[in-house]
């Protein structure tokens, strides 16, 4: 437990001490190298399911779908984003993967490759770069990064909380064939705890935040949130023991690999970006 909170502490310190000194470009820049990270360890997982994916090129494709949104925005189109880079990013990986795969791979596992490469991309960097996409949804880079900093707090906070509830108060498992450690009450923390944190830093950030984003108006958008957070969290424990892994890397002390970092926020990216997307 002391690592992991002092690993989180030294993460955020980092984090935003970045953000202060270089703004919304660290940003796209941190989001790039945890989801290449990530994609790796995913790839590890399908591995040991005994999946063969072009691990490599997929990683290539990871950086081009997370920082390519930002950087053609900023420098080819001058501030009008460009909603469709990374799908078309998506579209070329299928397409190399599709060509590679008829001469690098026997057929017994041709079409496994493929799936399994171009899942990845999906389920990592895909989800992922609608982090950049709230950077860039507002129009002003300050407002962005501040929603995306509060996507994220609201999320990793709904972990921590879990994990103190459950600790406190756990007593009835919530997935015992994924996760046997997450209760209900856990959860529940987890959500309380997120909503209070989300209504905290709309108060606290408030000249930073868009129009209309009230304390209360935080707390009910972090509600979802946390509750796709604990579906996050648990789908890569499945994956996990789909795998028969423990931990999908010790890059983290305390916390294990990129995964673990990223778990909770790849399926509350989108969800995110398409609530701010009908409140702006």
């Amino acid at each position: 437990m002391v690592s992991r909170i002092v690993s989180t502490l030294l993460l955020w310190g980092a984090i935003l001490g970045s953000l202060w000194f270089f703004g919304p470009s660290a940003a796209v820049v941190i989001i790039a190298l945890l989801a290449a990270l990530t994609l790796h360890e995913f790839y590890q997982l399908t591995e040991k399911m005994g999946f063969r994916p072009f691990r490599w090129m997929a990683l290539g494709f990871s950086v081009l779908i997370i920082a390519g949104p930002y950087y053609v925005t900023e420098y080819l189109f001058e501030g009008e984003e460009f909603a469709g880079f990374a799908p078309a990013m998506l579209a070329l990986a299928l397409v190399a993967s599709c060509i590679r795969c008829l001469s690098e791979r026997d057929p017994t596992n041709r079409i496994e490759s493929v799936f399994a490469t171009v899942i990845g991309l999906v389920y990592v960097p895909f989800m992922l770069h609608f982090l950049v996409r709230l950077l860039l949804l507002f129009g002003e880079p300050t407002v962005g990064l501040v929603v995306s900093l509060w996507v994220v707090a609201v999320s990793k906070f709904c972990d921590v909380g879990a994990l103190l509830s459950g600790l406190a108060f756990g007593k009835h498992p919530m997935s015992p064939n994924i996760s046997p450690k997450k209760t209900w009450e856990g959860a529940i923390g987890g959500v309380l705890i997120s909503a209070g944190v989300g209504a905290g830093l709309a108060w606290w950030a408030a000249d930073y935040l868009p129009d209309g984003f009230t304390p209360l108006a935080a707390a009910l958008v972090a509600l979802p949130l946390a509750l796709v957070t604990i579906v996050s969290d648990l789908m890569e424990s499945a994956m996990k023991r789909r795998a028969d892994l423990k931990d999908t890397g010790k890059l983290i002390p305390g916390i294990g690999g990129a995964f673990d970092l990223t778990d909770s926020l790849i399926l509350t990216a989108p969800v995110a970006y398409v609530i701010f997307l009908f409140l702006s």
